[in-house]
């Protein structure tokens, strides 16, 4: 069926392009970043995670989100979602390709990432880390290839699939679970010693994921025949999904503010101080976690009102969660979790150009993913269709 990715508008061939142009110069950025060391990023030894570690959380979200179509179309028999499932299915598999290369560029020598394989331990979160998104990223390719070959022949799906489909379910759930447990369980970063890391995680990632899959769905119902939604309310039902796990997040974040500043306690309180006020005097984060903040409560506004069911308020709304979650899940958690330092001193971080090229580089090649893989789809669903 990739042969169907072969072929296409004089706009489908100017966008490929353009992606492969992104990802040469994502690809010379990170040459340079290899030859001369991580000194070319804004990282340092009191801030060890930055730009790619935030992204590499945000996407693990995304990846999950799929399961906010799988769940409801098999286990409920919603087929409502029936046109949609598959799209959900094949934005899994671009986002957990981008989490392992967002993983691989953070690391100043790459080979060590064998070190997990070569040198397996169970007490590591990171080796489970590294189960649980491979098995995903397999699940997903051998779920999605499968029904859809079924599907192009007009046969039923193999009955061995299934039980797959149903692992997928826990599955899903498992990759944000154990990457919030990898914050979650370093006592010495206080704004992420949480109960609650993993309610909150994958509460952000039903919100953001499905959001992103809704605007996925405008954008394919514009450029092709295909429509995922043929008025039968699959995406409303999605925007109700997205409305209640931004709701959730939002009140999930409330009862950290609650803890935190109630209960006085200066190590747990003095990194919301940062992002929120500012902390001696450093107070570079301060408008970008308010803008945040905005925008999370005017996407929900935005969602809650009948103004949902018009086009360019839902894609307002649906764009604002998607910031917000990507602006506090990525940069401000992380950044944020190592201030202040073990001095009790702020150090900031800011990404440099070299950073900014090589993230980009990375989404090029999870959009050029995405492309290929909605092309195979939307072929088949078309060739169907006629």
């Amino acid at each position: 069926m990739l042969e169907k990715a072969l072929s296409g508008s004089k706009r489908y061939w100017i966008w490929v392009t353009l992606l492969l142009a992104v990802i040469a110069v994502g690809l010379f950025a990170y040459m340079n970043q290899f030859n001369n060391g991580l000194g070319v990023t804004g990282m340092s030894r009191d801030v060890s995670w930055g730009l790619y570690i935030a992204q590499f959380t945000f996407l693990v979200g995304v990846a999950a989100s799929a399961v906010m179509l799988v769940l409801p179309y098999y286990l409920h028999d919603f087929k409502k979602f029936g046109k949609m499932v598959i799209l959900g299915e094949f934005l899994a598999i671009p986002a957990v390709i981008m989490c392992i290369l967002f993983i691989f560029v953070d690391l100043g020598q790459p080979m060590r990432i064998m070190n997990v394989i070569l040198h397996p331990s169970p007490r590591s979160v990171m080796f489970y880390d590294m189960i649980v998104l491979c098995g995903y990223l397999l699940i997903n390719l051998v779920v999605g290839w499968t029904t859809l070959g079924a599907e192009r022949k007009g046969a039923p799906s193999p009955k061995w699939v299934k039980p797959i489909i149903y692992l997928s379910i826990p599955w899903a759930v498992s990759i944000h679970t154990v990457t919030a447990f990898l914050y979650a369980g370093l006592p010495g970063r206080h704004l992420w010693l949480s109960a609650i890391m993993a309610a909150r995680f994958l509460a952000s990632a039903f919100a953001a994921g499905p959001a992103i899959l809704i605007l996925l769905c405008f954008i394919v119902k514009r450029v092709s025949k295909f429509d995922p939604d043929p008025g039968v309310g699959a995406i409303q039902s999605l925007v109700k999904i997205v409305r209640y796990a931004m709701i959730a997040n939002v009140f999930f974040y409330i009862l950290e503010l609650f803890t935190a500043f109630y209960s006085n306690i200066p190590e747990y309180s003095a990194p919301l101080k940062y992002i929120f006020f500012g902390l001696d005097g450093h107070t570079s984060l301060v408008p970008i976690m308010w803008t945040a903040t905005a925008l999370a409560f005017l996407g929900i506004a935005l969602l809650v009102f009948p103004t949902r069911k018009n086009g360019a308020t839902l894609t307002i709304g649906l764009l604002s969660i998607i910031i917000a979650n990507w602006i506090d899940k990525g940069m401000i958690l992380i950044v944020a979790g190592f201030v202040p330092n073990s001095f009790e001193r702020v150090i900031e971080y800011a990404p440099t150009l070299n950073e900014i090229l090589v993230t980009l580089g990375v989404y090029a090649i999870g959009a050029l993913l995405i492309t290929i893989l909605y092309k195979v789809a939307i072929s088949v669903r078309e060739e169907k269709a006629s």
